[in-house]
């Protein structure tokens, strides 16, 4: 059991530092090449920090786990929204300013009703899997579009690249990342059934905690924005994360184990609709998330981690 537990820790802690460095990398080639900050800021670090979410479910449905793949999704989604924008605003108000986050927010609520789609039949084949992905490449191109000719904002980070030699070296390092970020997830994974079977843990409860484990880059971007009064970093990172968990990390743990869903139940499910609806709503009308909704969203999350324990 101890073993298990130092799994998980090495793991966790592996993941969350890999995983943040690969998106410091990505961060300064990106903008090194010139690309626009708004992709930056609502999409490479929206995008790059649901790797380890990416990693995770697919591990877990390679080793037959779809259950702990798909409740793995569910339950990052629904941390992103409560526990990550929440904590957030408890920093500092939160709004979304520009017109590319509000269609984003859009974009988002109809990958994660597609997700329930998905779902709702209690399986998950290779085609569906498939059209996960595929949901992903549509989503990514209106993205690219959609930041054409917009406002941007400042995606702080520090020690920019400017010559080919360190772009790279940015590139090997985000490489080396990238590798460390699979080592830390599998360990992760590894120490999180063995610990959930000894306690007889249900796959969803394991999923769900998995994910807001897997979380954790987003929450420490997040807070690192918030401090900054980034909100549109904040925003970006949180809808940009729920469309790639919804299409790519569920879609290829699809195609990876195509399987029955025997322990996912509707509730998580509903939660993570609701949220992914509130949040949707939230940057479309650009309203601000002041420190009492803050604590509101905080408080969902534990009691939705209360009542799917």
């Amino acid at each position: 059991m101890l073993g298990a537990v130092g799994l998980v820790v090495i793991g966790l802690v592996l993941l969350v530092v890999a995983s943040d460095r690969l998106v410091v990398s990505a961060v300064r080639v990106a903008r090194a090449l010139g690309v626009s900050a708004i992709l930056v800021g609502a999409v490479v670090v929206g995008l790059g920090t649901s790797i380890p979410e990416l990693l995770v479910s697919a591990i877990a449905s390679g080793n037959d786990e779809l259950d702990v793949a798909m409740a793995n999704v569910v339950g990052s989604n629904v941390a992103n929204v409560t526990l990550v924008l929440g904590t957030a605003a408890l920093i500092s108000p939160v709004m979304a300013r520009h017109s590319t986050l509000r269609r984003e927010g859009v974009l988002m609520v109809v990958a994660v009703l597609g997700l329930t789609v998905v779902l709702v039949d209690g399986q998950v084949g290779g085609f569906e899997g498939v059209a996960l992905v595929g949901g992903l490449v549509v989503a990514l191109v209106l993205l690219v579009v959609w930041s054409i000719g917009a406002e941007e904002f400042d995606a702080e980070v520090d020690g920019l690249v400017t010559t080919r030699r360190g772009i790279a070296i940015e590139l090997l390092v985000g490489l080396g990342s990238l590798v460390l970020t699979v080592a830390a997830a599998d360990l992760l994974l590894d120490g999180a059934l063995e610990i959930g079977e000894r306690l007889r843990w249900s796959d969803t409860f394991l999923g769900l905690l998995l994910g807001v484990g897997t979380s954790l880059p987003e929450l420490a971007t997040a807070l690192a924005a918030a401090r900054r009064g980034e909100s549109d970093l904040v925003v970006g990172n949180v809808v940009g994360s729920n469309i790639f968990n919804s299409l790519a990390v569920a879609g290829t743990a699809g195609i990876v184990g195509p399987a029955v869903l025997t322990d996912l139940g509707t509730l998580p499910v509903v939660v993570m609709v609701v949220t992914a609806v509130v949040a949707g709503a939230f940057s479309r009308t650009g309203e601000r998330i002041v420190r009492l909704e803050g604590a509101a969203l905080v408080a969902v999350f534990v009691i939705f981690g209360l009542v799917a324990f």
